[in-house]
C-alpha cells in the first residue's frame, strides 16, 4: 500500500455542531453553510458560480475509523451491513461526498447548501457535479 499526502483545502462552518442531531443527508433538512478555502487556494475557485452543483469531499474527523459493519442508517432492526455497502461516517477512511448547490462566493468563502457537515469539518476538495455527456 502507499501512503496518502492529503491536506485540507478548507473547512466547513455551519450552525450544525453535534453529528447525532445533524441531518444523515443534506436533502432531510440541512442548512446552507460555507466553506472557507485556503487563500493560498484562491485561484482553484475561478469558474465556480451561484447556482453550480459541486461535491464537497469532507474528512468525518469525529468518526470511528474502526467500525467495518454498522445496522444502516442506526436502525437496529435492519440487518448489520459492511460499511462499504452503506452511508455511514464511521469507516476505515471517513471521507464525506456532499452533493450541494453553490449559493454564493465572497473571496475564498463558498456559501454552499444544503450541508449536513458539522461545523470545524476539513474539506479535502471540491468537484463539480458531472452532468450526462460531461
Amino acid at each position: 500500500m502507499t501512503d496518502l499526502d492529503l491536506r485540507p483545502v478548507g473547512v466547513v462552518r455551519s450552525t450544525l455542531t453535534d453529528p447525532s442531531a445533524a441531518p444523515r443527508q443534506g436533502g432531510e433538512g440541512a442548512p446552507d453553510a460555507r466553506i472557507e478555502v485556503d487563500p493560498d487556494l484562491a485561484p482553484a475557485l475561478d469558474g465556480l458560480r451561484p447556482g453550480d452543483r459541486v461535491l464537497v469531499v469532507t474528512w468525518l474527523h469525529r468518526a470511528r475509523r474502526d467500525v467495518l459493519a454498522v445496522h444502516p442508517r442506526d436502525e437496529a432492526d435492519r440487518p448489520l451491513t459492511g460499511v462499504f455497502a452503506t452511508r455511514s461516517a464511521d469507516r476505515p477512511n471517513p471521507l464525506g461526498i456532499h452533493p450541494v448547490t453553490v449559493r454564493a462566493v465572497h473571496g475564498t468563502t463558498l456559501v454552499v447548501g444544503p450541508l449536513e457537515a458539522v461545523d470545524g469539518t476539513p474539506v479535502v476538495d471540491l468537484k463539480p457535479e458531472l452532468k450526462p455527456g460531461d
